[in-house]
């Protein structure tokens, strides 16, 4: 794709903005939710949801919701597997608490069939598997639990690869990573290489065998910054047959964090696009603004995330009824409808149409 020769900054029509974004299906690579919703009580689970995230779903009009089990630092090493599962048994209460509203899906087939009743497609995540270790033959358990997307590491060295903060190693994946990566492919599970080292990804993109996704990564060559791609890494994944969804936090997207806008995010996608091509680009929101705020004191004691930031956020994307915002960005930079719609979720569609829960013999 060719980036557009010139930026517009005509105001976009409300009936053609509304229209786009509603007909679109939009898809939200990655929110931590999960981390908020499985702080309160289990008898809250389902209901914390439906108050306070289900109507920012409706509101951004999210249609495809990935979400990721994190596990934070508190529950490493020992409770790390443990955390792992009950993150896992919130997302399925929380499901069978809403079923009018979401449901999980394991397959793209399934994923269609919610949006054609109406519901929010949920999708299960794993954010560097710190509850399976070098455990490899876990795997196969998380996947019969719903998990179909994972990551193998994240800020640090795990015992499959390093974290992109690790970059200074050098590190490709290890053996029991390269294991992972190909127990995964066997599964049907997408392999998401967002917070892998600059080593490892270039390591997982000459070994594997099925398209990956990153599910919240910006372009490197507008902020360095370790937890971005490089062009030849973008140019990898979209040979990969995967796809790169662009993280919106401001610290990622330039360097000046407080003074981040909209601009600056539209700028990473277009960045994406002109490199990896426009079949390659989706979204990965990060709205961790969000989260931190429902895990602050004296909310959930405990966990100790403090606060955070105010420049961590996009002011009007700090959660997701702020996603129309991003279509309405599109549109003022010139980008066509057609092109919007596999921004906003086609393309990630497409991946897990053909890949998600696809099993091999």
């Amino acid at each position: 794709m060719k980036a557009p020769a010139a930026r517009k900054d005509s105001d976009v029509p409300v009936d053609q903005l509304s229209d786009l974004h509603a007909d679109a299906v939009v898809a939200d690579a990655h929110n931590d939710l999960l981390m908020a919703v499985s702080a309160r009580p289990p008898r809250m689970w389902a209901s914390f949801f439906r108050d306070q995230w289900l109507p920012q779903l409706v509101a951004g009009g999210v249609n495809v919701q990935v979400l990721p089990v994190f596990i934070d630092d508190q529950y490493r090493p020992e409770g790390a597997l443990r955390q792992t599962l009950r993150m896992i048994e919130c997302a399925h209460v929380l499901a069978e608490g809403n079923p009018e509203a979401v449901r999980i899906c394991y397959d793209g087939q399934q994923i269609d069939e919610a949006l054609a009743l109406g519901r929010i497609a949920l999708v299960l995540a794993m954010e560097s598997m710190p509850g399976i270790g070098d455990s490899v033959e876990l795997i196969p358990t998380v996947h019969r639990l719903g998990v179909r997307v994972a990551s193998i590491a994240h800020w640090d060295r795990t015992a499959l690869a390093d974290g992109s903060g690790q970059d200074g190693t050098g590190s490709r994946l290890t053996s029991h990573g390269v294991e992972a990566l190909q127990e995964m492919e066997r599964l049907g599970m997408i392999f998401d290489v967002s917070h892998l080292g600059a080593s490892g990804v270039g390591h997982v993109l000459e070994i594997a065998t099925r398209p990956v996704i990153a599910t919240h990564s910006s372009a490197r060559a507008l902020r360095d910054h370790h937890r971005n791609l490089t062009d030849d890494q973008l140019r990898g994944i979209a040979a990969n047959g995967g796809v790169v969804c662009v993280n919106f936090l401001a610290a990622f997207l330039t360097v000046d964090a407080r003074s981040a806008t909209i601009d600056h995010l539209v700028d990473h996608i277009e960045h994406v696009a002109g490199v990896a091509g426009i079949d390659h680009v989706g979204l990965g929101p990060d709205f961790i603004r969000e989260v931190h705020r429902d895990l602050t004191p004296p909310c959930c004691e405990g966990f100790g995330l403090g606060e955070i930031d105010s420049a961590a956020a996009i002011p009007g994307l700090d959660g997701p009824r702020g996603l129309p915002m991003v279509t309405e960005a599109l549109l003022k930079h010139g980008f066509s409808e057609e092109e919007i719609v596999k921004i906003l979720g086609g393309n990630v569609m497409r991946l897990f149409r053909a890949e998600l829960g696809r099993a091999r013999p």
